[in-house]
């Protein structure tokens, strides 16, 4: 399988939208918001890295990442996610691909580094760890990780873009 990544382009947002509701579908942990979050973020200007995977000229997968605020005024910090993999192509290696790729392209933007809320045993593998004087309040710690790119790891209290407050139409 040929996948490439590239950045996002005016016209994959249908693609990107469609993919994400797909992909959080049957997720547990979720109030299927996330493509909701993905369009508040790129609306706000706040969409700082929105890569896509495509197999075959078709869009399988996309991850957004976006500044956040940390309570000790740390700069430079940034947040993972959504990552959306269509489900009939999950577990193949296509997240691992558009995982590196964001995180070499914080890095050649010059971050500090990145948050991600998530499974630890899957982002442990890109050198995500809990880190415990950073918080995301309301969320169990082992959930809430850190990748430090030469920066010293902040203290304080994390804060996603209001475009994460984002309600679904129907909630």
């Amino acid at each position: 399988m040929n996948i490439i990544i590239r950045p996002e382009v005016p016209s994959d947002t249908t693609a990107i939208t469609a993919l994400t509701v797909a992909a959080f579908l049957n997720a547990p942990h979720t109030s299927h918001t996330e493509h909701l979050i993905v369009n508040a973020l790129r609306s706000s200007g706040n969409l700082t890295i929105s890569l896509v995977a495509e197999v075959e000229g078709k869009i399988v997968g996309h991850v957004a990442v976006s500044p956040v605020s940390i309570s000790d005024g740390s700069q430079g910090w940034y947040g993972l996610g959504p990552i959306s993999i269509v489900p009939d192509s999950q577990r193949a290696g296509i997240g691992s691909q558009l995982m590196r790729q964001a995180i070499v392209t914080l890095r050649e933007l010059g971050a500090s580094g990145c948050v991600v809320l998530g499974e630890p045993e899957y982002y442990s593998r890109f050198g995500f760890k809990a880190e415990p004087n950073l918080v995301l309040p309301h969320v169990p710690p082992e959930y809430f990780q850190a990748i430090s790119f030469d920066a010293p790891i902040p203290t304080g209290l994390v804060s996603y873009h209001e475009s994460f407050n984002v309600q679904n139409e129907s909630g």
